[in-house]
């Protein structure tokens, strides 16, 4: 990424929040979990507006239940798992039809953990283009996080497994990476 000084985006978020409304959903990539986090609670705490948080890696949720963050008043916490995903997507379609809200897809490797077989990628990407066409309604967001590292000639991949992110001219696609100050950066991806 440092080869593309000029595809550094911002470390500032008001000016992420703006990137972000010109685009939806808005995928962003790390390698670094942690890294993923600190952003993802950085950006909710940066929005004046409600938050819906589908945490399929678990990591937020951890964070909230240990009281290593406090509780965010703001966020709808979900934690999909098989038995309950279509509820939940369900529920989270009614929100976002009623309100505007940040949505948070965290993470689409987690995702695609609980959703397996034959035609999961054809689901996970039918309920995301769903729930992005019924946010835009009411200019809500859509934050989907996922673990990836940009392979040659190929794109960026999600680790592990090696499945492909497509990128899209109305979907945002950005990468952070640490940086030293700021805590990271958020490079878009080109």
């Amino acid at each position: 990424m440092d080869k593309n000084p000029e595809n550094i985006l911002t470390d500032d978020l008001q000016e992420i929040l703006k990137e972000f409304a010109s685009k939806n959903p808005n995928i962003i990539l790390c390698s670094n979990p942690f890294l993923k986090s600190q952003f993802l609670i950085e950006l909710i705490n940066s929005v004046d507006y409600s938050v819906i948080y589908l945490d399929f890696d678990l990591l937020y949720s951890g964070y909230v239940f240990s009281g290593m963050i406090s509780k965010n008043e703001k966020v709808d916490l979900y934690q999909p798992e098989k038995n309950n995903i279509e509820k939940i997507f369900s529920d989270v379609a009614k929100k976002i039809s009623e309100k505007k809200y940040l949505i948070v897809l965290d993470s689409l490797n987690g995702f695609y953990n609980i959703v397996t077989g034959v035609g999961s990628g054809i689901f996970i990407n039918a309920v995301t283009m769903l729930l992005t066409s019924v946010a835009r309604h009411k200019n809500s967001m859509i934050v989907i996080s996922g673990m990836a590292r940009r392979k040659e000639n190929e794109g960026w991949v999600l680790l592990p497994g090696g499945r492909h992110i497509i990128e899209s001219k109305y979907s945002g696609l950005y990468f952070i990476r640490d940086s030293k100050k700021p805590d990271f950066k958020i490079i878009r991806s080109s």
